[in-house]
């Protein structure tokens, strides 16, 4: 089983925020996930970024691959 770190949708129809995810790389973008690990929301100046970076950091040592969005998201989190 492949273990992916990636968003999932949240919110409503144009005001959308999005919470970092661990989750099984066949899973549906909304299905369910292994853990939550934080949020990110675009619609706020400036946008807001709360990543758990322990749990993230569990993951990853476990092989956990981020996608190029999630990553872009930690070097900015850190």
């Amino acid at each position: 089983m492949a273990v992916k770190l990636r968003l999932t949708r949240m919110g409503n129809k144009k005001r959308a925020f999005y919470r970092v995810v661990a989750m099984n790389n066949q899973s549906r973008r909304d299905g369910r996930p292994l853990e939550y690990l934080g949020f990110y929301n675009p619609m706020v100046e400036p946008a807001e970024i709360k990543i758990d970076m322990d749990k993230i950091q569990k993951w990853l040592d476990e092989g956990a691959e981020p996608t190029d969005t999630v990553r872009a998201l930690l070097k900015q989190a850190k």
